[in-house]
């Protein structure tokens, strides 16, 4: 004989709510709510073609498995520590207190450079090489200390790799710091942090001078150092076409809010999304078709009155 169910299926699910809610509620009474996952922000110039950030994670997850790994981009330019350190300014403000950042963006890898552990006044944490990566985020937030990295308990393998400290040294260490071991435990203090050689754009009484520092991803936009609220000092208003000096080239481009402001296949000036002067052209690569090639220098006169 076959039993058939009189509870019709909505009512099912709303008993199976109520019984959910009600077991939540209990649990925050009693001060035992579920946390949310430790986070590491992961950021690497390894590219995705083999297995190394891979085997990274798999070092992180073996050590904390109820990690939240965010990886930022393992695309960045190989060898470039300006990029990596452009990338986490640009990156950091969106994340909480907390967070660990680690980085591996290492042309030294194996050499006398230290490996680090950065805690900035924001709370965050940066495990990465003392090769300048910090440079932008210290200058902005300010840095609460510094540990080179000798606790070996905190490393992993017999005999460590002269080539892969991301998945030796870096990786393991970000996963002790997110399961919430002590971070002082990881080595002795040090006082001075490598420097990025970084120039800053000079506003004076015939303009801007900057740089354009990197191209913004497969589009050739051209990134630079510039600054909005400097820009706009300048007095020109959205729609104007601005005369600029674009290394040897001179050029005069629009000043516009977005792509789609000048039509296809033209150039345009534009804040970008994180506040700086950019260069693109609508629905095509400006790099390729001015050859415009980081770095380079990037004037802007006055506003003619």
């Amino acid at each position: 004989m076959t039993l058939r169910s009189n509870c019709h299926p909505l009512r099912s699910y709303l008993i199976l709510l109520l019984l959910s809610f009600t077991l939540q509620s209990s649990l925050w009474s009693q001060g035992t709510a579920p946390k949310n996952p430790p986070t590491i922000v992961f950021m690497t110039d390894f590219g995705v073609v083999d297995d190394s950030v891979a085997l990274c994670k798999g070092v992180m997850y073996g050590i904390e498995p109820d990690l939240r790994i965010v990886d930022l981009t393992h695309q960045v330019t190989p060898f470039s520590i300006l990029d990596g350190a452009r990338f986490l300014y640009s990156s950091t403000p969106y994340f909480p207190a907390g967070a660990v950042f680690v980085v591996v963006i290492d042309p030294g890898v194996g050499s006398a450079r230290k490996a680090i552990v950065a805690k900035t006044k924001r709370g965050q944490y940066f495990v990465l090489p003392d090769n300048g990566l910090m440079t932008l985020v210290a200058d902005r937030d300010g840095i609460e200390a510094v540990r080179e990295i000798t606790n070996r308990n905190w490393m992993i393998g017999a005999a460590l790799s002269s080539t892969f400290h991301g998945r030796d040294i870096f990786s393991p260490v970000g996963a002790h710091l997110a399961h919430g071991q002590d971070w002082t435990e990881v080595g002795s203090e040090i006082k001075d942090l490598v420097r990025l050689d970084v120039k800053l754009p000079k506003l004076d009484g015939r303009g801007l001078s900057g740089d354009v520092i990197a191209t913004d991803g497969p589009f050739g936009n051209l990134v630079t150092n510039i600054n909005a609220d400097d820009f706009l000092k300048l007095n020109y208003a959205r729609g104007e076409s601005i005369p600029i000096t674009l290394g040897s080239q001179q050029l005069t481009i629009p000043f516009v809010r977005t792509f789609s402001d000048v039509p296809v296949g033209k150039p345009l000036l534009y804040i970008d999304s994180r506040g700086r002067v950019a260069l693109a052209v609508n629905q095509n690569n400006f790099a390729a078709v001015y050859k415009a090639k980081p770095p380079l220098s990037l004037f802007i006169p006055r506003k003619e009155k």
